[in-house]
């Protein structure tokens, strides 16, 4: 028995011609819709890089203020140990700073907060002046991205124990001779005009000025390294970076 095979004709392929439309524009709008979600993805992740930098630059600029307010506090004698642990006066333009670099990624700090205390923080908020752009998605071509980054200033270094870092009390001076540790000069008058030799003799101490006790070294560790500094020469406190970290808090 001979079989029967249906051929094809000009009527089928015209009503398969509207699927492959459907399909190359399903896939079209896929490609389209994919591009528009990595055009936000890119503007996102811009708006994180500004707000990462940004927060970080402030707190590099407080970090920098806090060792020059500590080399001074150790060359006049001041108390120290404070800043040492991070609580200081800082610097007053650390959120100035935070407006620079996010400028130079082209974005905007909306809020800058900044808390002392042990481990002084930065909260940073900042809004891209771009926006993601034209794509399928309605509303994107006036859409900024914004994001949010806090960094942290952390102490390195810890006074040794043992080490109070405050100079020694004022020594008493020595007592003065009294009248009655000179009478023997007045006893040795033997008639030559030598009368008084032992008063003038007693009084030539008395003009000499007292001595300032030395402040003792200041003494501290920093990542298990040991630090001696001499007050009169405060320079050769450590770098920066020995002495404060700062990094993105999680």
């Amino acid at each position: 028995m001979r079989r029967l095979r249906r051929v094809a004709g000009p009527g089928d392929s015209g009503q398969a011609f509207p699927i492959y439309i459907t399909a190359v524009a399903g896939l079209l709008f896929l490609g389209l819709a994919l591009f528009a979600v990595g055009q936000a993805g890119a503007t996102r992740n811009g708006a994180q890089t500004a707000a990462d930098a940004a927060a970080l630059a402030a707190a590099q600029e407080h970090r920098d203020a806090l060792r020059d307010e500590l080399l001074a506090a150790i060359g006049s004698g001041d108390a120290w140990q404070d800043i040492l642990d991070g609580i200081g006066t800082g610097s007053p333009y650390a959120c100035d700073e935070a407006r620079w670099f996010a400028a130079e990624n082209d974005a905007d700090v909306t809020d800058c907060t900044v808390s002392g205390g042990l481990n002084p923080t930065f909260h940073v908020d900042v809004r891209t002046r771009y926006t993601v752009g034209d794509s399928i998605v309605p509303g994107t071509e006036s859409r900024h991205a914004e994001a949010e980054a806090t960094a942290e200033i952390e102490p390195r270094c810890v006074r040794l124990p043992g080490k109070p870092g405050k100079p020694d009390p004022t020594p008493s001076p020595d007592p003065r001779p009294t009248g009655d540790d000179t009478d023997d000069g007045d006893d040795g008058n033997d008639g030559n005009g030598n009368d008084g030799e032992g008063d003038g003799g007693g009084n030539d101490g008395d003009d000499k000025p007292e001595e300032k006790p030395k402040a003792p070294p200041v003494e501290f560790t920093c990542d298990g390294e040991e630090w001696t500094i001499d007050p009169e020469r405060p320079d050769t406190l450590p770098d920066v970076a020995d002495l404060f970290s700062v990094h993105l808090a999680d």
